[in-house]
Protein backbone atom coordinates (compact mmCIF):
# COMPACT_ATOMS: atom_id res chain seq x y z
CA UNK A 1 0.00 0.00 0.00
CA UNK A 2 2.84 2.14 1.00
CA UNK A 3 3.98 1.88 -2.73
CA UNK A 4 0.57 2.83 -4.06
CA UNK A 5 0.17 5.70 -2.16
CA UNK A 6 2.05 8.42 -3.92
CA UNK A 7 0.22 6.95 -7.56
CA UNK A 8 -3.01 7.95 -5.99
CA UNK A 9 -1.99 11.28 -4.70
CA UNK A 10 -0.71 11.65 -7.81
CA UNK A 11 -3.99 10.91 -8.96
CA UNK A 12 -5.81 13.21 -7.32
CA UNK A 13 -8.83 11.71 -6.82
CA UNK A 14 -11.15 13.54 -5.34
CA UNK A 15 -10.97 15.78 -8.97
CA UNK A 16 -11.03 12.51 -11.00
CA UNK A 17 -14.33 11.67 -8.86
CA UNK A 18 -16.13 14.81 -9.77
CA UNK A 19 -15.21 14.13 -13.44
CA UNK A 20 -16.74 10.37 -13.11
CA UNK A 21 -20.16 12.34 -11.41
CA UNK A 22 -20.34 15.04 -14.66
CA UNK A 23 -19.24 11.75 -16.70
CA UNK A 24 -22.02 9.84 -15.39
CA UNK A 25 -25.07 12.18 -15.59
CA UNK A 26 -23.78 12.98 -19.21
CA UNK A 27 -24.39 9.47 -19.95
CA UNK A 28 -27.89 9.25 -18.59
CA UNK A 29 -28.71 12.49 -20.00
CA UNK A 30 -27.68 11.19 -23.36
CA UNK A 31 -29.68 7.75 -22.84
CA UNK A 32 -32.49 9.96 -21.77
CA UNK A 33 -32.48 12.41 -24.89
CA UNK A 34 -31.92 9.59 -26.91
CA UNK A 35 -34.97 7.44 -25.81
CA UNK A 36 -32.68 4.32 -25.26
CA UNK A 37 -31.83 1.97 -22.29
CA UNK A 38 -29.48 2.16 -20.37
CA UNK A 39 -26.84 -0.35 -20.29
CA UNK A 40 -24.82 -0.23 -17.09
CA UNK A 41 -21.77 -2.56 -18.89
CA UNK A 42 -20.91 0.68 -21.09
CA UNK A 43 -21.52 2.92 -18.36
CA UNK A 44 -19.30 1.18 -15.84
CA UNK A 45 -16.58 0.72 -18.67
CA UNK A 46 -17.10 4.08 -19.78
CA UNK A 47 -16.30 5.42 -16.30
CA UNK A 48 -13.46 2.70 -15.63
CA UNK A 49 -11.81 4.26 -19.12
CA UNK A 50 -12.32 7.67 -18.29
CA UNK A 51 -11.30 7.47 -14.87
CA UNK A 52 -8.19 5.69 -15.90
CA UNK A 53 -7.03 8.69 -18.44
CA UNK A 54 -7.75 11.50 -15.44
CA UNK A 55 -5.40 9.78 -13.07
CA UNK A 56 -2.67 9.61 -15.84
CA UNK A 57 -3.52 13.26 -16.89
CA UNK A 58 -2.97 14.89 -13.09
CA UNK A 59 -0.04 12.78 -12.82
CA UNK A 60 1.59 14.28 -16.08
CA UNK A 61 0.23 17.77 -14.82
CA UNK A 62 1.97 17.04 -11.45
CA UNK A 63 5.68 15.78 -13.84
CA UNK A 64 5.51 18.75 -15.33
CA UNK A 65 4.78 21.07 -12.69
CA UNK A 66 7.08 19.13 -10.13
CA UNK A 67 9.63 22.64 -9.97
CA UNK A 68 6.87 25.24 -9.60
CA UNK A 69 4.97 22.56 -6.85
CA UNK A 70 8.15 22.67 -4.56
CA UNK A 71 8.22 26.69 -4.79
CA UNK A 72 4.85 26.78 -3.20
CA UNK A 73 3.75 26.17 0.14
CA UNK A 74 0.56 24.52 -0.28
CA UNK A 75 2.32 22.04 -2.80
CA UNK A 76 5.88 21.70 -1.57
CA UNK A 77 4.83 17.91 0.01
CA UNK A 78 3.38 16.90 -2.96
CA UNK A 79 4.92 13.59 -4.07
CA UNK A 80 7.67 14.49 -6.88
CA UNK A 81 8.87 17.89 -4.92
CA UNK A 82 8.96 15.60 -2.08
CA UNK A 83 11.05 13.05 -3.84
CA UNK A 84 8.39 9.96 -2.67
CA UNK A 85 9.17 8.60 -6.35
CA UNK A 86 11.41 9.52 -9.66
CA UNK A 87 10.43 11.97 -12.01
CA UNK A 88 10.99 8.97 -14.72
CA UNK A 89 7.96 6.92 -12.56
CA UNK A 90 5.75 9.57 -12.70
CA UNK A 91 6.03 9.82 -16.17
CA UNK A 92 6.09 6.65 -16.99
CA UNK A 93 2.84 5.90 -14.71
CA UNK A 94 0.70 9.07 -16.67
CA UNK A 95 1.74 8.44 -19.89
CA UNK A 96 0.46 4.28 -19.37
CA UNK A 97 -2.45 5.54 -17.44
CA UNK A 98 -3.70 8.29 -19.86
CA UNK A 99 -3.43 5.88 -23.06
CA UNK A 100 -4.60 3.06 -21.52
CA UNK A 101 -8.29 5.06 -20.35
CA UNK A 102 -8.17 6.15 -24.37
CA UNK A 103 -7.24 2.75 -25.51
CA UNK A 104 -10.04 0.92 -23.42
CA UNK A 105 -12.62 3.53 -24.25
CA UNK A 106 -12.06 3.44 -28.25
CA UNK A 107 -12.50 -0.05 -27.96
CA UNK A 108 -15.16 -0.71 -25.52
CA UNK A 109 -17.07 1.65 -26.06
CA UNK A 110 -16.51 4.00 -28.86
CA UNK A 111 -13.88 5.97 -31.22
CA UNK A 112 -15.70 9.61 -30.12
CA UNK A 113 -15.32 9.05 -26.44
CA UNK A 114 -11.83 7.56 -26.68
CA UNK A 115 -10.85 11.10 -28.97
CA UNK A 116 -12.73 13.43 -26.36
CA UNK A 117 -11.07 11.65 -23.76
CA UNK A 118 -7.31 12.41 -25.33
CA UNK A 119 -8.49 15.79 -26.32
CA UNK A 120 -9.41 16.51 -23.05
CA UNK A 121 -5.96 15.06 -21.70
CA UNK A 122 -3.63 16.60 -24.59
CA UNK A 123 -5.91 19.93 -23.51
CA UNK A 124 -5.13 19.58 -19.94
CA UNK A 125 -1.33 18.20 -19.65
CA UNK A 126 0.23 19.92 -22.75
CA UNK A 127 -2.11 23.37 -23.11
CA UNK A 128 -3.39 24.37 -19.97
CA UNK A 129 -0.28 23.24 -17.86
CA UNK A 130 2.77 25.31 -19.75
CA UNK A 131 -0.06 27.92 -20.40
CA UNK A 132 0.12 28.93 -16.42
CA UNK A 133 3.56 30.46 -17.25
CA UNK A 134 2.20 32.37 -20.00
CA UNK A 135 -0.92 34.04 -19.53
CA UNK A 136 -3.81 34.76 -17.20
CA UNK A 137 -5.69 33.28 -19.78
CA UNK A 138 -4.74 29.80 -18.88
CA UNK A 139 -7.88 29.63 -16.69
CA UNK A 140 -10.53 30.34 -19.62
CA UNK A 141 -8.29 27.27 -21.61
CA UNK A 142 -8.25 24.90 -18.75
CA UNK A 143 -11.77 25.57 -18.03
CA UNK A 144 -12.54 23.25 -21.78
CA UNK A 145 -10.57 20.16 -20.46
CA UNK A 146 -13.14 20.75 -17.75
CA UNK A 147 -15.71 21.02 -19.05
CA UNK A 148 -15.60 17.98 -21.31
CA UNK A 149 -16.42 14.78 -19.14
CA UNK A 150 -20.28 14.96 -19.45
CA UNK A 151 -19.83 15.33 -23.50
CA UNK A 152 -17.85 11.74 -22.81
CA UNK A 153 -20.37 10.42 -21.13
CA UNK A 154 -22.78 11.83 -23.49
CA UNK A 155 -21.32 10.68 -26.66
CA UNK A 156 -20.49 6.54 -24.86
CA UNK A 157 -24.40 7.00 -24.43
CA UNK A 158 -25.25 8.27 -28.16
CA UNK A 159 -22.50 7.51 -30.06
CA UNK A 160 -22.76 11.25 -31.10
CA UNK A 161 -23.04 14.86 -30.20
CA UNK A 162 -25.90 17.35 -30.20
CA UNK A 163 -26.87 20.34 -28.00
CA UNK A 164 -27.53 18.34 -25.38
CA UNK A 165 -24.45 17.80 -24.64
CA UNK A 166 -22.75 21.34 -25.59
CA UNK A 167 -25.77 22.55 -22.74
CA UNK A 168 -23.94 20.60 -20.22
CA UNK A 169 -20.27 21.57 -21.32
CA UNK A 170 -21.04 25.45 -21.23
CA UNK A 171 -22.79 25.08 -17.76
CA UNK A 172 -19.52 23.44 -16.16
CA UNK A 173 -17.68 25.61 -18.80
CA UNK A 174 -18.89 29.15 -17.29
CA UNK A 175 -18.64 27.38 -13.57
CA UNK A 176 -14.94 26.88 -13.42
CA UNK A 177 -14.40 30.49 -13.89
CA UNK A 178 -15.75 31.80 -10.50
CA UNK A 179 -14.14 28.71 -9.25
CA UNK A 180 -10.80 28.85 -9.67
CA UNK A 181 -11.11 32.70 -9.66
CA UNK A 182 -11.46 32.63 -6.11
CA UNK A 183 -8.71 29.78 -5.55
CA UNK A 184 -6.98 32.38 -7.13
CA UNK A 185 -7.08 35.32 -5.37
CA UNK A 186 -6.88 32.58 -2.23
CA UNK A 187 -3.32 31.53 -2.96
CA UNK A 188 -2.28 34.94 -4.95
CA UNK A 189 1.39 34.92 -2.90
CA UNK A 190 2.04 31.14 -3.87
CA UNK A 191 1.39 31.59 -7.35
CA UNK A 192 3.06 34.76 -7.42
CA UNK A 193 6.15 32.86 -5.79
CA UNK A 194 5.99 29.76 -8.39
CA UNK A 195 5.68 32.57 -11.36
CA UNK A 196 2.19 31.65 -11.96
CA UNK A 197 0.34 33.96 -14.55
CA UNK A 198 -2.94 33.65 -12.64
CA UNK A 199 -4.62 37.29 -13.22
CA UNK A 200 -4.79 37.76 -9.23
CA UNK A 201 -0.80 37.81 -10.12
CA UNK A 202 -0.77 39.93 -13.39
CA UNK A 203 -3.68 42.80 -11.81
CA UNK A 204 -2.90 42.35 -7.46
CA UNK A 205 -5.66 44.72 -6.99
CA UNK A 206 -8.32 42.21 -8.05
CA UNK A 207 -10.00 44.62 -10.06
CA UNK A 208 -9.59 42.48 -13.63
CA UNK A 209 -10.68 39.20 -11.68
CA UNK A 210 -14.00 40.79 -9.37
CA UNK A 211 -15.25 41.77 -12.78
CA UNK A 212 -14.91 38.41 -14.47
CA UNK A 213 -16.21 36.50 -11.45
CA UNK A 214 -18.78 38.80 -11.89
CA UNK A 215 -19.66 38.43 -15.55
CA UNK A 216 -19.25 34.50 -15.07
CA UNK A 217 -21.92 34.51 -12.40
CA UNK A 218 -24.17 36.33 -14.43
CA UNK A 219 -23.47 34.48 -17.03
CA UNK A 220 -23.94 31.01 -15.24
CA UNK A 221 -27.68 31.90 -15.12
CA UNK A 222 -28.38 31.87 -18.22
CA UNK A 223 -26.33 29.04 -19.58
CA UNK A 224 -27.94 26.70 -16.93
CA UNK A 225 -31.19 27.71 -18.23
CA UNK A 226 -29.93 26.11 -21.72
CA UNK A 227 -30.99 22.12 -20.50
CA UNK A 228 -34.72 23.18 -20.09
CA UNK A 229 -34.34 25.25 -23.43
CA UNK A 230 -33.05 22.00 -25.55
CA UNK A 231 -35.78 20.21 -23.66
CA UNK A 232 -33.98 18.51 -21.43
CA UNK A 233 -34.82 19.08 -18.47
CA UNK A 234 -38.05 20.87 -16.71
CA UNK A 235 -39.08 23.74 -14.93
CA UNK A 236 -38.40 22.48 -11.34
CA UNK A 237 -34.44 21.96 -12.72
CA UNK A 238 -35.03 25.99 -14.17
CA UNK A 239 -36.21 27.48 -11.20
CA UNK A 240 -33.79 25.74 -8.86
CA UNK A 241 -30.95 26.50 -11.24
CA UNK A 242 -31.41 29.81 -11.23
CA UNK A 243 -31.70 30.49 -7.44
CA UNK A 244 -28.43 28.62 -7.28
CA UNK A 245 -26.87 30.95 -9.38
CA UNK A 246 -28.60 33.63 -7.64
CA UNK A 247 -26.69 32.74 -4.53
CA UNK A 248 -23.46 32.37 -6.17
CA UNK A 249 -23.42 35.52 -7.80
CA UNK A 250 -24.67 37.05 -4.68
CA UNK A 251 -21.54 35.92 -2.65
CA UNK A 252 -19.27 37.46 -5.74
CA UNK A 253 -20.56 40.73 -4.93
CA UNK A 254 -19.96 40.62 -1.66
CA UNK A 255 -16.33 39.24 -2.46
CA UNK A 256 -15.94 42.48 -5.75
CA UNK A 257 -16.51 44.99 -2.40
CA UNK A 258 -14.66 43.43 0.24
CA UNK A 259 -11.37 42.12 -1.80
CA UNK A 260 -11.52 39.91 1.21
CA UNK A 261 -9.85 36.06 1.79
CA UNK A 262 -12.88 35.42 3.89
CA UNK A 263 -15.40 36.03 1.10
CA UNK A 264 -13.24 34.99 -1.31
CA UNK A 265 -13.49 31.31 0.55
CA UNK A 266 -17.14 31.76 0.76
CA UNK A 267 -16.74 31.97 -2.72
CA UNK A 268 -15.14 28.77 -3.24
CA UNK A 269 -17.56 27.16 -0.68
CA UNK A 270 -20.90 28.75 -2.78
CA UNK A 271 -19.35 26.90 -6.58
CA UNK A 272 -18.54 23.88 -4.63
CA UNK A 273 -22.04 23.21 -3.18
CA UNK A 274 -23.34 24.96 -6.63
CA UNK A 275 -22.23 22.38 -8.53
CA UNK A 276 -23.21 19.43 -7.51
CA UNK A 277 -26.94 20.91 -6.53
CA UNK A 278 -27.11 21.56 -10.02
CA UNK A 279 -26.33 17.89 -10.69
CA UNK A 280 -28.91 16.64 -8.26
CA UNK A 281 -31.77 19.06 -10.08
CA UNK A 282 -30.75 17.29 -12.81
CA UNK A 283 -30.97 14.16 -11.79
CA UNK A 284 -34.53 14.83 -9.65
CA UNK A 285 -35.99 16.76 -13.00
CA UNK A 286 -35.18 13.71 -14.73
CA UNK A 287 -36.82 10.46 -12.69
CA UNK A 288 -39.76 12.44 -11.14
Amino acid sequence: MKTLRPYLEMSKLRIVNMVLVTTAIGYFLGTYHGAGGVSWFLLIVTLLGTGIAAAGAACLNNYLERDLDGMMSRTRGRVLPAGSITPLAALMYGICMTLGGVTLLAIAVNLLAGFIVLLTAFLYVLVYTPMKRWTWLNTSVGAIPGALPPVTGWAAATGTLDWGAWALFGILFVWQHPHFYAIAWMCKDDYREAGFKMLSVVDPSGARMFRHIIIHSILLLFVASLPTLFGITGWLYLVGSVILGGLMLQVGLRLQKSHSLQDARNLLKASVYYLPGILVLIGVDLFI
